[in-house]
C-alpha cells in the first residue's frame, strides 16, 4: 500500500523575556515543521536562538512566523499599514530569524504569517500580494505556509513561489473558508480527540469542512496546531499517531513534494 505524505507544523517561540507561553521542547518532539514568532507578536531574540537550536536538534523545519507589530496584542489585532511598511516589517522580521539559523547552521525554510496578518493576507488579493513580493525578494525559493482555499494561496500560484496548503486541527471553519473568529462560540477547539475528528474528516474528503458542514476541495499539504493551547501537545500527539495508523509519513515541510 502506497503510503502518503503529510506535515504537522505548530507556531513556536512565542514566550517573551520572563513570559512564558506552550510547552516547545514536548511539541517539537512530535511536529515537523516550525514557525517561529520574530519579536513583533511575541518571541525575543534569546527564544528565537533557543527555538532554532530546539527544532535543529530535533530534526524539524524551520519557518517565520511574521505578523503585525501588536505585542501587547499578540499580533490578533488589525494593524493598517501601507503596503511599503507591511513588505518592510514582513522583511525585517525573516531577516532577524534567518540570521538566527544561520549563527546555528541551519536555515529558514518557509514563511508563515501570524494571526491577524495571515487572516487579512487570506482575504484580501493585495495584502496577499504584498506577503508574496516580500518573500519573493528574500529567497525566491522559501515556502510560503498558507492556509488552504485563500487568497495567499493564488497569489503564491501567481507568482510561482513554492506553497503548501495548510489546515488548522483547533479551529473552526466559516463556509468562505476563513477562519471564525475567536469571539464566536466554538470558534477554537479544545479537545484533543475533537481535533483529530476534525482533521480526520477534512483529509478524507480532501477539503475544508465547515461549521456548518460545507465542504470547500482543496490540495492538504499540512496540518497547522497552535502552540499556545493548553491541550497543544496532547492534541499533538493524538494527531500524530491517527495520522500514522492511517498509512502517513509525516515529514518536513520542505521535503514534500510540490
Amino acid at each position: 500500500m502506497t503510503r502518503l505524505m503529510i506535515n504537522l507544523n505548530a507556531d513556536l517561540g512565542e514566550s517573551f523575556g520572563a513570559w512564558h507561553m506552550g510547552d516547545d521542547p514536548a511539541l517539537l518532539q512530535v511536529i515537523n515543521s516550525a514557525n517561529i514568532a520574530c519579536g513583533f507578536h511575541a518571541g525575543d531574540p534569546t527564544i528565537m536562538r533557543q527555538t532554532v537550536r530546539l527544532a535543529k536538534k530535533n530534526g524539524v523545519s524551520i519557518g517565520a512566523h511574521p505578523s503585525f507589530p501588536d505585542l501587547q496584542g499578540f499580533g490578533r489585532r488589525l494593524i493598517h499599514m501601507s503596503t511599503s511598511d507591511l513588505e518592510a516589517t514582513i522583511l525585517y522580521q525573516v531577516g532577524a530569524l534567518q540570521a538566527m539559523a544561520a549563527a546555528e547552521g541551519t536555515r529558514v525554510t518557509h514563511v508563515k504569517p501570524h494571526g491577524a496578518l495571515n487572516n487579512l493576507a487570506c482575504a484580501d488579493a493585495a495584502v496577499a500580494a504584498t506577503v508574496v513580493r516580500a518573500l519573493q525578494s528574500v529567497e525566491p525559493k522559501l515556502i510560503l505556509l498558507a492556509p488552504a482555499h485563500s487568497e495567499l494561496v493564488k497569489a503564491a500560484q501567481a507568482a510561482e513561489l513554492p506553497v503548501r496548503h495548510e489546515i488548522f486541527a483547533d479551529r473552526a471553519y466559516l463556509d468562505d473558508g476563513q477562519l471564525m473568529p475567536r469571539s464566536q462560540a466554538g470558534a477554537v477547539l479544545h479537545d484533543p480527540q475533537q481535533c483529530v475528528e476534525h482533521v480526520m474528516k477534512m483529509l478524507k474528503a480532501q477539503a475544508i469542512v465547515t461549521a456548518s458542514g460545507h465542504h470547500l476541495p482543496t490540495r492538504i499539504d499540512s496540518i497547522c496546531l497552535h502552540g499556545d493551547g493548553p491541550q497543544a501537545t496532547a492534541s499533538a500527539r493524538l494527531i500524530r499517531q491517527k495520522l500514522m495508523d492511517e498509512n502517513y509519513d509525516l515529514i518536513p515541510l520542505d521535503r514534500l513534494p510540490n
